[in-house]
């Protein structure tokens, strides 16, 4: 009746701006509390209360806390995490940036490499269950989490302009002799024969590195892209095993073993790598923004 009544005489359902409850922060609490929120920005809302009780000597509780920095457009979100870096890992990245900041069609003839390992049962540290106060302990409240390392499948797999290489199943550890006799001969050297002006990018594992490596690649007069190391956010194909691994994720069927998760119908990463590769047709003009104030390198675009 209060609605119907406010629409009859006011022509509106809302509420007036102004009304309620005063805020208890001012205009320019809020500016110095979003000031506060973006020094530590791993701060959390009941330390940032705590913060600020000592500062101002009010007290705020933590849930308007997080009112007042998401109407301010801050919001908690998950941390990107990557690779410590060295000063000379980042002075080489910058280099290489430089490098190659002005390539166009160069691009198109890079055939991107790299392993990567799916396990079987994906955990993010995210997973919330919804409980009553004293249901801790109650079996469907409960997530398991093997200590061990969770079984899985390790794959190799390449993309280039329009083109990806079939995805190769590697059981066991990967060393230099495998890597050529698994990977390198039967798959990686005939696509990049394929591909007239290849040029095989591949990171600086040390499989990948070893002397047998390097002479098998000069015997075979294959052209090596170089690449700095502890960079694998640089890598198009870095984005491609996030993306199957998070549909990998999503997929509601148990799987018992690594031999399903490899060919079995409903979760096959097979079929994943196919679909994924037909979402990302060509790997354009790697853009990459430098950032010179710190000499770190995000990869800002991959694919168009």
């Amino acid at each position: 009746m209060r609605v119907w009544k406010q629409w009859t005489d006011e022509c509106r359902t809302t509420r007036k701006s102004g009304s309620g409850p005063r805020n208890v922060t001012s205009a320019r609490d809020d500016r110095h509390l979003v000031r506060m929120a973006r020094t530590d920005r791993t701060a959390s809302s009941r330390q940032l209360a705590a913060l600020w009780s000592i500062a101002t000597g009010v007290s705020l509780c933590a849930s308007s806390i997080r009112r007042r920095l998401l109407q301010c457009g801050l919001r908690a979100r998950t941390p990107l995490y990557r690779i410590p870096l060295t000063h000379d890992h980042r002075r080489l990245r910058l280099q290489w940036a430089n490098q190659h900041r002005d390539w166009r069609a160069d691009w198109q003839h890079v055939v991107f490499s790299d392993e990567s390992r799916f396990n079987l049962w994906y955990h993010d540290g995210r997973i919330r269950v919804r409980r009553y106060a004293g249901e801790r302990h109650l079996p469907e409240c409960i997530i398991e989490r093997h200590s061990g390392r969770t079984p899985g499948v390790m794959v190799w797999g390449a993309i280039a302009y329009h083109r990806r290489s079939q995805l190769l199943r590697i059981v066991g550890n990967l060393n230099s002799n495998r890597y050529i006799r698994e990977v390198l001969q039967p798959e990686a050297v005939p696509f990049l024969q394929s591909l007239p002006g290849a040029v095989f990018q591949q990171d600086n594992a040390r499989p990948h590195t070893a002397r047998i490596v390097k002479s098998f690649f000069a015997a075979q007069q294959v052209q090596l892209l170089p690449w700095p190391a502890c960079s694998p956010d640089m890598s198009p194909i870095e984005h491609v095993w996030d993306v199957i691994g998070r549909r990998l994720a999503r997929d509601p069927h148990p799987v018992a073993s690594a031999d399903k998760f490899w060919d079995m119908d409903h979760v096959c990463i097979q079929k994943k790598w196919t679909k994924q590769i037909s979402v990302y047709p060509s790997v354009n003009n790697c853009k990459l923004v430098l950032r010179t104030e710190n000499s770190t390198i995000y990869c800002q675009d991959i694919v168009p």
